[in-house]
């Protein structure tokens, strides 16, 4: 029964073909049309940023783009929202640490 409550299922959806995007080095798969929070979370990894102060752990809060929380560094690229970047093939997702311009500290 729980499977009969899977929204791709509820609204008759067929994505395409999983594709494999990296998180920290690891593979994670991914489909079309999900974010790169949603291939996380479905990964089971929550947490993908640290915080300036203290380097706690933060992932994805409110989904939407709002709280940026979910800040990662996406392609080498730092301070991307997860929440909402469409995960493509072969992406590579790296944890962000604090402001993600460690490398530019003096």
């Amino acid at each position: 029964m729980a499977h009969d409550r899977n929204p791709a299922r509820l609204v008759g959806a067929a994505p395409g073909p999983a594709f494999e995007i990296t998180f920290d080095g690891r593979p994670v798969p991914a489909l079309p049309g999900q974010s790169l929070a949603a291939a996380l979370w479905a990964a089971g990894i929550l947490a993908w940023r640290t915080t300036r102060v203290g380097g706690r752990p933060r992932g994805a809060f409110c989904g939407i783009g709002h709280c940026f929380d979910c800040l990662a560094t996406v392609n080498g690229t730092a301070n991307r929202r997860a929440c909402l970047v469409p995960a493509r093939p072969g992406d590579t997702v790296t944890t962000q640490e604090g402001n993600g311009h460690g490398e530019l500290a003096v």
